[in-house]
């Protein structure tokens, strides 16, 4: 067994499919060649998933040894081929994020200005000057 699918996670690998692909690159088998080999369709996965999560488990074992990769949770990019929908869902909070402070801000800014024209007493005196000036003045 290489996978075990998860419903909201995607994908997790066994251990031993992440040893074997280890010990495969070790030896120098292309990233992509290791998943084609064990009989994944490749095309269904993003351009770099296969480089960045061996790069990943190297890291695990690396600071835990071999244990590590038994290790539940996997790492992020060990997602699956079909996480889209978490990145939609992540740059659609990034938005609503910005789009709120920009609502802020906007709020901040019209309580400036209103803040600043109610204290404001309308120069009428050379408004009515203006309009005299222009019905005497003089062509």
């Amino acid at each position: 067994m290489r996978v075990r699918l998860h419903r909201e996670i995607g994908v997790l690998h066994t251990h031993e499919f992440k040893q074997r692909a280890l010990e495969l690159y070790a030896q120098g088998v292309e990233t992509k060649e290791i998943w084609r080999r064990s009989g994944f369709d490749v095309c269904k996965w993003k351009k770099h998933y296969f480089r960045l999560t061996l790069r990943d488990w190297r890291r695990v074992v690396e600071r835990s040894g071999l244990e590590g990769l038994t290790s539940p949770g996997g790492t992020p990019h060990d997602r699956g081929p079909d996480h889209t929908n978490k990145d939609t869902i992540r740059r659609l909070v990034l938005q609503v994020k910005y789009l709120q402070a920009e609502n802020d801000f906007l709020a901040q800014l019209r309580a400036k200005r209103a803040e600043s024209n109610s204290g404001r007493i309308k120069n009428t005196e050379s408004s009515e000057n203006e309009v005299a000036a222009s019905i005497f003045s003089v062509n």
